[in-house]
Formats: structure tokens, C-alpha cells, sequence
């Protein structure tokens, strides 16, 4: 075929041209082949009939042919139906996958995720290796043996750190495990871990160094280095998920990758990268006129997006900075404006992306150390050395950005100061609705955060966007963020008791007013906390119906500041341990949401102390028949 004279076909894409080189097909002739590259002539189009020469093709020459017969003078919409009907049949006929024989042939995959985003990176990585023909085990480290590991050839670890440096909930036994001197030396192990974390906390990604650290003291290899995300993690976790599937082939053996035929999905999948804008259906204050408290009962329209969720779920936000933080930053570091600064190849200005593409109020470690650079304060330089830690983590909580700004003055460019802040990242609220109840249309519970400190007043971004900026009639871009750990029984006759100071209450009215739409027959047992009973009871005569009705078959609530003596939800707790014991003998699920940083600790004695007390046990047998339901998901914790 080398006598044939080539021509050029060009190929239009959004970004670009693509001119792809052709073999040119005389006049008369049906087909010109050049190695196993094969085109047709198809009116004023050429046709490419074969794969390229380094893809296996499962069809024979007469298949071919008929192949080419059948499909000859079919138009642009019709070979699309074909492809779709073909697609169909290749799927109704597929024999299931069979686990691989040799474990030396897989790799093992394992994830410990708090909101879902490890996983969804886990899922990612097996697809990606299951395309180029190896086999995958993905398991929650929830779901994985531990002493299983010593059996492994290959692994790689997505985990996050949840806080100051906790694992998440489904990875805590796991973490205990391979820390302890329980864990067997593993010699033939070749691992990489990819840890996520968020750098406001001093412990960034703690989990993932752990693990790390240990897995090589054990004696297992690296085949990448560990990499380090922080809340914007796309772009390093697509890296490494890219260089995972890279290396595979020298460490396992793939068979030929035969190319299959499939139905693709066309709907719109809205997402973090394709947010769907939601009309603000209502925006209410739902605590009293004398309340010490701002919380808001924000309803948002669905309609026409296709998002669906579950009780449990999360709603993401995208949101903007509060307009006056950016004025203060612009005036007092003396910047202008206008200044031009490129974010993703995309030019704009200070101002736009102080306003909705930079974190501005929460520090990040980076954002630190370039401010102790440029302000040369001994102070902050000290904090950041290793020793101190506990004082840098007590700084970070009580300050925000604008205070840290102020405090240690320093001179810097739009370019530089810019540069020094990590990516506006979306706002995640736990969905107070049921869709079932309420179809097409999706509520939150929201505090909008606004204090006094260090002589000024304080914003938080994401509360004050949705309480304080947006109205009835205006939108804003949302995603759903599945949360799989965070779910009600599949058995409608199971009790549960569900514990939710605060905004912590949202998924548990989502889970009252499911339950009731499925006509649930198993017990529900509420406790809530806030500060006073007239003003900060969230959904009262919600709970007061649910109540007549029998959908809501308990309710303890506990308002800290109506007595001199404050009393929080897990009092009340170890006031009712002797019922609390009995449901959980009688198999109830315990659900927490809420404040992670002391409500949950607190939750979490409270609830060691019931199992001690009541169920004749020592406090360490009873932490670890908690650690245990929570393993076995009845105990699960949806906690920020």
C-alpha cells in the first residue's frame, strides 16, 4: 500500500485542529488499507473501519467484511443507533467478571473516606486500571481485614485525615491495626498512599504520614512517593492516579485489551467541575428574635437538573467571599484592584478572584509560612516550627487571614499575595430534606457565622453567601456529595437513635420525614441540643407533629444556657443510659451530626459510659464494642 499518494483530513475540536493523515483512495476504488489502518469512502467522508494495528480486533476477514457490508450507505443517525443497539446486545450477553486467580495479578485498592471524596478517587483508580486490563480489588478500609495485608503484592491507600490529625471513622480500627505492634512485617509489599487532608489544621494529612511511615517501617516498598492533597485535590490526585497506572504494567502481568462496545450516559451529571445553578425557593430564619443565634431554613429548586440524594447526603455549594473582607484586604495591603492575575491559564483581576476563586478567611499552612517569610515575624517563624504546634493550632482556630495580615504587616504584590492563598474550595451542608417528600427541591440548615474579634467584625464565606447575600429568586451552583457512611437501615423496622445539636439536626429531619414516607415501622429516638428552649428549639413544631403521628417515637432535648448548670446532649445521654443500653441490645443504629471538634468527643464518652455502666463491662471493653458497631455501621457520624 505504500504506492498510495496520501490526503489530509482536518478535525475540528473546541480547542483546537487536529490535521490527521490519510491514505488517499483512487477513483473506482471501495478501500484502501495501509497496515491495518483501513478507510472507506462514504460520500464526501472517509470512514475508518479498523483500529490501529497495536489494538487487538476480535473480528476475522469475513467478519469484517460483513461488518463493512452492513454498515455501508447508513446515515450519520443511523450508525449512531447501531452503535446504541449493538452497545445493548454487548452488554445483555457480557459474562460476568471472574476474580482474578493470581493475586500477584491484582491490585488492591483501599480507601478511608469521611465525606465520600476517597472513595470517589478509589472508584476512579479501578477504572482506570480495569481499562488497560488489570484486575482491581477496591474495598473500604472499613470492610478489609487488616491481617489480610501480609497477603497482598500490591496496594495503594487514598485516606484522608479527618481534623487534627484523626483517621476517618471508616478507617479507624485499620489505623489502630497497622500502628500497633500487632502488625506483621510485610516484605513482599509494593504500596503507595495518596493522603488527604486540609491545610487550616497544623496536622495536614497526618493520617496519610502515618501510614506511610509505618507501611515502610514494616519493611514494604514504595512504588511512588506518598502525595499530599489539600481540600482542592483534583488536579495532584489525577497525577498520581496517572502514575499508578503507568508503572502497573512492570509490576503486573495484563492480558490483551480487547476494546468493548458500551451504552454511554448522556444525561448532564452536575458535579464540582459542572455545578447546577438552584433557584433560592426560601430563605428563613428559623430561631427566635431574642435568640443569641442566626439560623436559617434555606430551600433550593431542583427542577429540571436530574440531581437526586439520599438522607445523609451533602449539599456543595460554590460560593463567593464576602464582598466587605475583600475591600479590607484591597485597602490594607494597598493593592489594586484591577491588577491582573491569571488563575487556570484564565486572566482576570484581584478583585474577581479575591471575590470567588481565593480562600480569604480560613489560614492554610502555606499561606503561613510565605506571611512569616515576607513579615519576617519571629513570632509566627516560631510557631511554625515543630515544637509549636500546639500553639500554632490554638492561633489558627481564634485567627483569620485578615487578622494575620494585620497583625504582621508586610508588603507584597497582587501577583505574590495572590500565590499565597490555596483555591476557594465548595461549602458542604448536610441536606435537612427527603427527597420523596419533597420532590425537586433540596433544604439546608445554615448558622451564618458572623463575631467580633481582635477589634474587628468577622465573615464566614460560605454561611454569609447563602444567608446573608442571596434572596428569594436569585441561584446558586450546587452539586450532591454522596455520603454512603452516613445512611439510614435498609431494614424499615430497625430502631434508631439520632443525635444532633445545632445544624446538626438537618439529616435527621431528612430521616424522619423518609422514614415516614415509607411507613417505617422501626422506633426513632431524637436528642437535641442548643442554648435556650423559647428561642433556638430548630424545627419544634416539626418534631412536635412527628411526635402525634408516631413517626418520631422520642425526643430529649437539652438547652445549655436555661439554668445556671449547663446541659448538653450528651448529659442527657447518661441520664437515660438505662434506655439508650436497651436499644442498642435491641439493635439500634446511632447516628451523630454535628460540631467534631468537642460535641463528638463528647458524644463518644458519653456512649462509652452508657456500655460500661449498663452492660457490665470495663470502660476499655466498652470503647471497644463501640469501635466495633462502628465498623459494623451502627455507629456512624456525620461530624465537621
Amino acid at each position: 500500500a505504500a504506492h498510495i499518494p496520501w490526503r489530509y483530513k482536518r478535525i475540528r475540536t473546541k480547542s483546537f485542529t487536529k490535521i490527521e493523515r490519510l491514505p488517499k483512495v483512487h477513483p473506482g476504488s471501495r478501500q484502501a488499507t495501509v497496515g491495518s489502518l483501513a478507510v472507506k469512502p462514504y460520500g464526501n467522508r472517509t470512514m475508518t473501519l479498523l483500529a490501529a494495528s497495536n489494538i487487538a480486533l476480535p473480528l476475522d476477514e469475513e467478519q469484517t467484511l460483513m461488518l463493512h457490508h452492513a454498515v455501508s450507505g447508513l446515515t450519520h443517525a443511523q450508525l449512531q443507533w447501531v452503535s446504541g443497539y449493538v452497545a445493548g446486545l454487548a452488554v445483555a450477553d457480557a459474562e460476568p467478571p471472574q476474580p482474578s486467580a493470581a493475586a500477584d495479578n491484582t491490585l488492591t485498592i483501599l480507601y478511608g473516606s469521611q465525606t465520600g471524596n476517597g472513595e470517589g478517587i478509589g472508584v476512579a483508580l479501578a477504572q482506570q486500571a480495569r481499562e488497560k486490563g488489570f484486575d482491581t480489588n477496591l474495598t473500604s478500609l472499613a470492610d478489609y481485614k487488616p491481617a489480610n495485608l501480609k497477603r497482598e503484592t500490591l496496594v495503594t491507600f487514598v485516606i484522608s485525615t479527618h481534623g487534627e490529625g484523626d483517621p476517618p471513622d471508616d478507617a479507624e480500627l485499620f489505623h489502630e491495626f497497622i500502628l500497633s505492634s500487632k502488625a506483621p512485617q510485610l516484605p513482599n509489599l509494593r504500596y503507595s498512599v495518596l493522603a488527604l487532608g486540609d491545610s487550616s489544621y497544623i496536622k495536614f494529612c497526618q493520617t496519610g504520614r502515618d501510614l506511610d511511615a509505618r507501611l515502610a517501617e514494616l519493611g514494604a516498598r514504595r512504588l511512588l512517593p506518598m502525595v499530599e492533597c489539600d481540600v482542592d485535590y483534583d488536579d495532584p490526585a489525577a497525577q498520581w492516579s496517572n502514575d499508578v497506572v503507568t508503572i502497573l504494567p512492570e509490576l503486573l502481568n495484563a492480558g490483551v485489551v480487547v476494546p468493548h462496545l458500551r451504552a454511554v450516559q448522556t444525561a448532564i451529571k452536575y458535579d464540582k467541575h459542572r455545578p447546577f445553578s438552584a433557584e433560592i425557593l426560601l430563605n428563613q430564619k428559623i430561631t427566635g428574635a431574642d435568640s443569641s443565634k442566626d439560623v436559617r431554613h434555606i430551600e433550593l429548586s431542583l427542577e429540571d437538573s436530574g440531581l437526586t440524594y439520599e438522607p445523609g447526603d451533602a449539599l456543595a455549594v460554590i460560593v463567593e467571599n464576602p464582598p466587605q473582607l475583600v475591600e479590607q484586604f484591597l485597602d490594607l495591603l494597598d493593592l489594586d484592584r484591577d491588577a491582573p492575575i491569571t488563575v487556570q491559564d484564565v486572566e482576570t483581576t484581584l478583585e474577581d478572584v479575591l471575590r470567588r476563586k481565593l480562600e480569604i478567611t480560613a489560614p492554610s499552612l502555606g499561606f503561613l509560612r510565605t506571611w512569616a517569610q515576607i513579615s519576617n515575624a519571629a513570632e509566627l517563624q516560631a510557631m511554625l516550627e515543630p515544637e509549636g504546634q500546639v500553639e500554632l493550632s490554638d492561633f489558627v482556630e481564634s485567627h483569620q487571614i485578615i487578622d494575620i495580615v494585620r497583625k504582621y504587616p508586610a508588603r507584597i504584590d497582587a501577583a505574590s499575595f495572590a500565590a499565597s492563598l490555596r483555591k476557594l474550595s465548595p461549602r458542604s451542608y448536610s441536606i435537612a430534606s427527603s427527597l420523596r417528600v419533597n420532590p425537586d427541591e433540596v433544604h439546608l440548615t445554615v448558622a451564618p457565622i458572623h463575631y467580633e474579634a481582635h477589634g474587628s467584625e468577622h465573615w464566614g464565606a460560605a454561611s454569609t453567601h447563602l444567608a446573608d447575600r442571596l434572596v428569594e429568586g436569585d441561584s446558586v451552583s450546587v452539586y450532591v456529595e454522596p455520603n454512603t457512611r452516613f445512611r439510614l437501615p435498609a431494614d424499615d423496622n430497625t430502631p434508631i437513635i439520632m443525635i444532633g445539636p445545632g445544624t446538626g439536626i438537618a439529616p435527621f429531619r431528612a430521616f424522619i420525614e423518609e422514614r415516614g414516607e415509607r411507613d417505617a415501622k422501626g422506633a426513632s429516638w431524637l436528642f437535641f441540643g442548643e442554648r435556650n428552649f423559647a428561642s433556638d428549639f430548630l424545627y419544634q413544631l416539626e418534631w412536635q407533629r412527628h411526635l402525634k403521628t408516631g413517626r418520631l417515637h422520642r425526643l430529649d432535648v437539652a438547652f445549655s444556657r436555661d439554668q445556671s448548670e449547663k446541659i448538653y446532649v450528651q448529659d442527657r445521654i447518661v441520664e437515660n443510659g438505662v434506655d439508650v443500653y436497651k436499644w442498642i441490645e435491641r439493635g439500634a443504629i446511632i447516628y451523630v451530626c454535628g460540631d467534631a471538634k468537642n460535641m463528638a468527643a463528647d458524644v463518644d464518652a458519653a456512649l462509652v459510659d452508657v456500655i460500661a455502666a449498663h452492660g457490665g463491662v470495663s470502660h476499655a471493653d466498652a470503647e471497644t464494642r463501640l469501635k466495633e458497631m462502628r465498623r459494623a455501621g451502627r455507629y456512624q457520624r456525620d461530624v465537621y
